[in-house]
């Protein structure tokens, strides 16, 4: 595509099958776009985009993700304000064409699974080492562990019993993340021994009753000033999907249609790949790359 959309807080750049994000450093961006400081986004991560009118004079350029697509949006599971929203870039209202061209562009990209859930993490995750500081103690990540580090004013008499605490990403299954921005937020890591619990894991019905977090080893709290947003979440969301990486989704059977085997989408697409190639070099028509291209697509 090659465009370039300059806007508030931060910079698109289009390229050919995804779109870089540049995010601004400066006392008015949100905190957690200077920390992420730029972002790339495959076109196959997005289930759409929308361009609206947005406050004072200008327009708001929304690419919307795909569930599952995001490890930083699976952690922060839908607590984003819409300020700190990575997605969504706000430019003035004299630039709207060019953004309702970028717009059209990138629709014109979306893949045939745009509409479902992404099977796997296909935005990369802020790199480890991390830290930041909770209200009870200190969070570390290198990569493959995840310490908590209990303070001595903060934690309770539960935590300092069972002491420091170090949990190999191996022995997780998940992440669950609650806003400092909203009461009582925490980090709390699930143990893959929770699974063993029951369908709903602590809590449940059928599990065990839920630890309060203030007392879970497993868990760091928030408040004023500890664990903001802009350290904590892509703390979340790096070990997210370092767990899902050890331990991935098992794939379900695939359904094969009546009448026909299934095509395997990896070997579709590398022939749509090489099929464009061939267009490019002009030894197949538009026409002819149209219609091979729908045969191809039909088969998936």
């Amino acid at each position: 595509m090659g465009d370039v959309l300059a806007g508030n807080h931060a910079t698109w750049e289009f390229d050919s099958d995804s779109v870089l994000i540049r995010f601004e450093r400066g006392i008015r961006t949100p905190r957690l776009f200077q920390s992420l400081r730029e972002r790339r986004i495959p076109y196959a991560a997005l289930a759409s985009v929308r361009l609206f009118p947005g406050k004072r004079g200008t327009v708001v350029l929304h690419a919307v993700p795909r569930p599952g697509a995001d490890p930083l949006l699976e952690a922060a599971a839908g607590q984003l304000k819409e300020g700190a929203d990575p997605y969504r870039l706000v430019l003035p209202a004299d630039r709207e064409a060019l953004a309702g061209s970028c717009a059209d562009a990138l629709r014109s990209v979306l893949g045939p699974d745009a509409s479902l859930p992404a099977d796997r993490f296909l935005v990369a995750a802020p790199e480890a080492p991390l830290r930041f500081k909770a209200y009870d103690g200190r969070a570390g990540f290198d990569g493959s562990r995840v310490s908590f580090r209990w303070s001595w004013t903060g934690a309770s008499s539960a935590k300092w019993k069972a002491g420091d605490q170090t949990f190999p990403v191996a022995e997780l299954s998940g992440v669950e993340w609650r806003s400092p921005e909203a009461a009582e937020g925490y980090l709390r890591l699930v143990p893959r021994a929770a699974e063993a619990d029951g369908p709903g894991g602590p809590g449940s019905p059928s599990g065990p009753p839920r630890v309060q977090a203030d007392q879970d080893p497993a868990a760091v709290l928030f408040g004023l000033g500890y664990g903001p947003v802009h350290e904590s979440l892509p703390f979340a969301a790096a070990v997210l999907e370092s767990v899902r990486r050890t331990h991935p989704a098992p794939q379900a059977p695939a359904v094969v249609p009546v009448g026909g085997a299934a095509h395997d989408p990896a070997a579709v697409a590398e022939r749509i790949r090489h099929l464009g190639e061939l267009h490019r070099a002009g030894l197949v028509t538009d026409a002819e790359y149209g219609a091979k291209k729908a045969e191809l697509l039909a088969e998936l």
